[in-house]
């Protein structure tokens, strides 16, 4: 008996092998971008890394442990974005603009940066709602952001990325550009929407990522930075063939540790140093200019 698969039906299958040559700017072959996750939780319920599992609301231990990434980690790592001129893409829960504000001004004043919409808190997965509620999801979001920073933002990256099956029709709808939930290539991928609509997917990683990396993977942190130096020397390499996408994905309070973030500023003085061989930018910096060479 012979099975169909069910798909997705938002992309067609193209081997990255055979695809139209582009370049970035200025030449480039490698793009290169920090995707920094500011969260904020409820206090005692809902979801949250854990670094301890298993405890019983209110779990202190864990939303204090969060929280010191926007108390101390955040602001470490700014110090340090700013010291070796990386621009940040800075993927913000909207309920932050209530709670810290100063912190997202700060990077904003400090460094080129990019305001990224991540739904209202990360205690809550985005596809847990029915398609009225995560419309409303999405709106809210990117309202609070406007309101409280002054710019629209035109990339999404969801609670958990978590999709449902709407998710892409109900971004392209709310008016963003592109997202950062599929972990399927190393280049920008259109994908399709209801109403002959396209968005934009931009490779996110989930291996280069700071939480899967050091909590359930309970990864040495050493090996985390091996992991950025590996990945960015084999991508340099691989581009010569072609143009491609590295994104690094982190969160404060995990990097943001003392001993995390000496080693994680090694792996970016790593390639620093080749920033005339590559194109430093941000996710919505990406989108816009692979979109104006391939409208979709």
């Amino acid at each position: 008996m012979s099975i169909t698969l069910r798909h997705h039906h938002r992309y067609s299958y193209q081997p990255i092998a055979d695809r139209e040559d582009f370049l970035w700017p200025d030449g480039k072959r490698l793009a290169v971008y920090i995707g920094l996750n500011f969260e904020h939780f409820h206090f005692d319920q809902g979801y949250g890394a854990a670094l301890v599992p298993g405890r019983r609301q209110p779990d202190v231990l864990n939303y204090s442990w969060r929280d010191y990434g926007n108390r101390v980690g955040a602001w470490r790592l700014l110090e340090m974005f700013e010291s070796l001129g990386f621009p940040v893409g800075l993927i913000v829960n909207s309920t932050i603009a209530d709670y810290c504000p100063e912190l997202i001004l700060a990077y904003r004043q400090k460094l080129s940066s990019e305001l990224i919409a991540h739904g209202r808190t990360n205690s809550e997965s985005q596809n847990e709602f029915d398609e009225e509620g995560e419309a409303e999801l999405i709106a809210e979001s990117r309202d609070k952001l406007i309101a409280a920073f002054g710019e629209r933002p035109v990339g999404w990256l969801g609670p958990w990325i978590a999709q449902s099956r709407a998710t892409p029709d109900l971004l392209a709808e709310a008016g963003f550009v592109y997202h950062l939930d599929w972990a399927h290539d190393d280049q920008p991928v259109w994908m399709d929407t209801r109403g002959n609509g396209e968005i934009l997917s931009v490779p996110y990683p989930q291996e280069i990522n700071d939480i899967p990396h050091q909590v359930p993977q309970y990864g040495d942190y050493r090996e985390f930075e091996a992991r950025i130096i590996d990945q960015f020397d084999e991508m340099m390499d691989q581009s010569r063939r072609q143009s491609l996408v590295m994104g690094i994905a982190l969160h404060p309070y995990i990097v943001g540790q003392p001993f995390r973030l000496r080693s994680l500023r090694r792996a970016l003085t790593h390639i620093a140093a080749r920033r005339r061989d590559i194109w430093l930018t941000t996710p919505g910096q990406i989108a816009e200019h692979y979109a104006g060479l391939f409208p979709g």
